[in-house]
């Protein structure tokens, strides 16, 4: 193949296929033209990205050869705030599948995390979901709700997972096997694109709660206790999505005879 008579148009196309040969790497790297170097400089990061996505699989392979193909991720956003609800999603990802910066959903901007979620959900092979709203966490506690929330994503995928990874949190009344693993969004991919999900899914509800209670900021905080939120808090007292069992929403609740 001789690459000096090849346009930039022509290389571009052949390194987009994929299964570039080592002679033909060394080739491109010979070649003068700054358009090539850059175009092989693209590939070579395309190609760490893929094998660095392909490591995320690891547990999804391991479920595979023990005959579970079927695998969903779990996790949850939003146990922390002092507003809105805990969010949780369940994901079943098609084996290997490449979905370029997949990642934990804390580590990722949030236009990644806006793109990553259109496209897990027109690739995935299911997505379940799940909001436990402010005055369940109140009445149950945020661990129990964020425990009952996930069985609700998971029961609602379709098909049904034939194994689940769950970050973190062990989920012991499951009909299928399940494991769960420590900081799980940055070792499985599908608990990774689960993080996404039920990120993506929260945030864009708490851009609706600021549009009906503005004076707290929720579109730029979340719910959660920034100093502007805090301030709001003492000089308005909490709102309907606020977490009365969440301090210091329940000392100025108290004050404010809201129970």
């Amino acid at each position: 193949m001789n690459l000096a008579k090849m346009t930039i148009k022509e290389i571009e196309s052949i390194l987009a296929a994929g299964h570039v040969s080592p002679e033909l790497l060394n080739e491109c790297g010979k070649d003068s033209r700054k358009a090539v170097q850059r175009l092989i400089r693209r590939y070579e990061r395309e190609q760490q990205e893929r094998q660095r996505v392909s490591q995320l699989y690891a547990f999804e392979e391991l479920a595979a050869m023990e005959g579970m193909e079927l695998v969903a991720g779990v996790d949850e956003a939003g146990r922390g705030p002092l507003a809105g609800p805990v969010s949780v999603a369940a994901v079943i990802l098609p084996r290997g599948l490449f979905l370029p910066k997949l990642n934990d959903s804390k580590k990722i901007s949030a236009k990644v995390r806006e793109e990553l979620y259109e496209l897990i959900h027109e690739k995935a092979v299911a997505v379940g979901t799940s909001f436990v709203d402010a005055k369940t966490i109140d009445r149950v506690n945020i661990y129990q709700a964020t425990i009952n929330g996930m069985y609700e994503a998971i029961f609602s995928l379709v098909p049904e997972p034939q194994k689940v990874l769950i970050d973190a949190v062990p989920l012991d009344n499951l009909p299928m096997p399940s494991l769960s693993v420590v900081k799980g969004d940055e070792k499985s991919a599908s608990i990774a694109a689960a993080s996404i999900i039920a990120k993506v899914r929260r945030d864009r509800l708490m851009m609706e709660y600021d549009r009906e209670y503005p004076e707290y900021g929720f579109a730029r905080n979340k719910g959660y206790g920034t100093a502007e939120h805090l301030k709001a808090l003492r000089k308005y007292g909490p709102c309907a999505v606020h977490r009365l069992s969440f301090e210091p929403v329940r000392s100025i609740a108290l004050r404010e005879g809201i129970r």
